[in-house]
Formats: C-alpha cells, sequence, structure tokens
C-alpha cells in the first residue's frame, strides 16, 4: 500500500473536515482534526484547553485580537498572565504534526501543509465553495443568525484561518498555486470530492 499523508485546507462551511474524515475511513487511515488538541496536550503535559484558545489563531496579540473581533477586556487580561505564547503552542503542535505523518493520515488545517512541506509523500488539498452555501452552513449550526450574521461568521472564520496561514507560512491560505488539489465542494458534493482526491492520489502514484 501507498503511504498517503493528505493535508485539507478548508473555507468555512465548504465541508472540508467531512471530506477529510469520510477520505481517511475509505482509505483507512488515521484523521485528525481537533485531535490534534488532545495529541498536543499529552505530548506537551499542558491542558486540552490551554491548545483549544489558540487553535488556529496566530498570535496572542492585543492589535491582532482587535484585528479579528476577538478583543475583550477579560480574555486579554487573562491571556496577559499566561506564560505560553500561540508561538509556542503552534510549535508544539507542528512537532505532533511531523511524528504523526511517520505513517499514512489525513490532517485537517493548522498549517500542515507548511509543516509537512518537504514530505515526499505530502498530498496538499483545498475545500471552498460559494459565499451563499457557505452561509447556508453556518445558519444551519447557528440558528440564531440571520443572513448578514451569518455572512459575518464565515468571513471572520475565513480571514482567522488565512491569518493563522499567512502567519505560520509567510505565504497566502487560499491560492491555488500553494495546493495539488483545489475542489469546490458546491459543485462536487462531499463524496465527489472524496473520489476526486481517490483519483488524484492514484494518478500521482502511477506517474511516480
Amino acid at each position: 500500500m501507498s503511504k498517503y499523508i493528505i493535508t485539507i485546507n478548508r473555507q468555512y462551511g465548504s465541508g472540508g473536515r467531512e471530506v477529510g474524515r469520510r477520505l481517511a475511513e475509505e482509505l483507512r487511515i488515521p484523521f485528525y482534526d481537533k485531535e490534534l488538541i488532545s495529541l498536543a496536550a499529552k505530548e506537551s503535559g499542558f491542558t486540552e484547553a490551554v491548545f483549544e484558545n489558540a487553535d488556529e489563531k496566530p498570535s496572542n496579540s492585543l492589535l491582532y485580537s482587535i484585528v479579528t473581533g476577538s478583543y475583550s477586556p477579560a480574555s486579554w487580561l487573562m491571556g496577559t498572565n499566561e506564560i505560553l505564547t500561540n508561538d509556542t503552542l503552534y510549535g508544539i503542535q507542528a512537532d505532533v504534526i511531523r511524528k504523526i505523518a511517520a505513517e499514512s493520515c489525513v490532517i485537517v488545517g493548522r498549517c500542515a501543509d507548511f509543516t509537512l512541506r518537504d514530505n515526499p509523500d505530502l498530498f496538499t488539498v483545498f475545500t471552498h465553495a460559494p459565499l451563499e452555501a457557505r452561509c447556508a452552513v453556518a445558519i444551519h449550526e447557528n440558528p440564531n443568525f440571520n443572513s448578514r450574521e451569518a455572512e459575518n461568521f464565515v468571513r471572520k472564520m475565513d480571514k482567522t484561518r488565512a491569518n493563522y496561514y499567512s502567519y505560520y507560512a509567510n505565504r497566502p491560505w487560499d491560492i491555488a498555486l500553494n495546493y495539488d488539489l483545489v475542489i469546490n465542494t458546491d459543485s462536487l458534493g462531499v463524496e465527489g470530492a472524496v473520489t476526486l482526491i481517490k483519483n488524484a492520489l492514484n494518478l500521482r502514484s502511477a506517474v511516480k
């Protein structure tokens, strides 16, 4: 069996996590998303809550919190008392990513594609979908949202992920040339996206 290290970056609401989960099931390999938080906590001895607070956020800085709209006086005061920085937590999580990549796996987000950029088995995917479709997902997950609130939420989530990626990888998050495969999940659906990735993996194996 070929070794597959598949990373998936995703716009909010584009179904990237579900695509990754289903792909891992069909390939019978481990799947990592929030599971990375548990592994990083176990590896470092810090609590999962510490990693959850920093999850896919590039900085604890006051300026970044204000720009992304996550600032609150209470959270900032609590943050300034923390010895750990998001950079330190990112480093711990990156080490975990390198370790799990010793075997085939699917990893969602967290700059895994950049962390593993020198791994010869790496195959990178980006999922996207039209804003309207992603707003519908936001409303489904947050029934109290109106259309404007849903759009603001989607844009904020994308901005947070983009800032995290550009902060650590020093390159754009949503540019096609950064990935082996870019998929519009609104056109193909989850199953279609999984099939497309599997076909691409087979094609790559055939030309190696």
